[in-house]
């Protein structure tokens, strides 16, 4: 068997069971190849199969509350003075429209994902509630990865996903990018990251606090949330 520490070295027992018909014309099949490299203790360590999380796929759904669904999706911003893109990366409440998390980085991994989600989870203090939002995102690497999909079940969180080309799904967060655009990126011309940073991040408080919502009387997203909890306004129910 000194096959087995030369050219037969980085086989398993299937390939092994071919070389030796071939190159030794021997009658055997790959179940006394598997026994004999066994017995030998010479087998190939079996390849680890990594755990596949099912795809759930985007439902319909009436919200009546905060905390029931959230969309998260990622923007890329140009700082014209350094000649590179930074990364934005929120979660939003669809319904009262707010920004719980952000990430802004000049790479976006799934490792931030999972940071911005338990922050959202603290700051909404959902880790003791049985009942967690739903997060809604599209197909992009950072969502698929199994380091998101493991936090999520860590969490509690039920993961679901848009079907491929349909963006509408993801209609709240993809209005956000649009008002992200218009009314930060637009307005300035980033010189250098910090600067970015600052910016964009003071635009996300002006729009979370102060500006005006035209889907939630005219309110910003964290007045809407405190007018509901003071009883001055009756939530606004809708179907995504």
């Amino acid at each position: 068997m000194n096959f087995l520490m030369g050219e037969g070295a980085s086989y398993g027992y299937r390939k092994l069971t071919i070389l030796l018909k071939r190159r030794y014309k021997l009658v055997i099949n790959k179940k006394k190849v598997y026994r004999i490299c066994k017995t030998m203790d010479v087998l190939r360590p079996q390849r680890q199969l990594k755990v596949k999380y099912p795809k759930r796929l985007a439902n319909n759904r009436l919200l009546t509350a905060s905390n029931q669904l959230w969309e998260t999706d990622i923007k890329y911003g140009w700082i014209a003075g350094e000649q590179r893109f930074f990364f934005l990366m929120c979660i939003l409440d669809v319904f009262d429209r707010a920004i719980i998390a952000y990430h802004i980085g000049l790479s976006c991994d799934a490792n931030d994902l999972v940071q911005i989600t338990q922050e959202a989870l603290m700051k909404r203090r959902l880790f003791v509630q049985a009942e967690k939002p739903v997060i809604r995102s599209d197909n992009g690497p950072q969502f698929i990865s199994h380091r998101f999909e493991e936090a999520c079940k860590q969490f509690g969180l039920i993961h679901e996903r848009i079907p491929p080309r349909t963006p509408n799904k993801n209609a709240h967060i993809e209005s956000f990018h649009s008002i992200v655009e218009l009314e930060c990126y637009q307005r300035y011309e980033f010189d250098t990251y910090p600067q970015a940073y600052e910016l964009v991040s003071e635009f996300i408080n002006h729009y979370n606090w102060r500006r005006i919502h035209g889907s939630i009387y005219d309110l910003s997203p964290y007045e809407y949330r405190d007018a509901i909890k003071a009883g001055m306004i009756k939530p606004i129910e809708f179907k995504v």
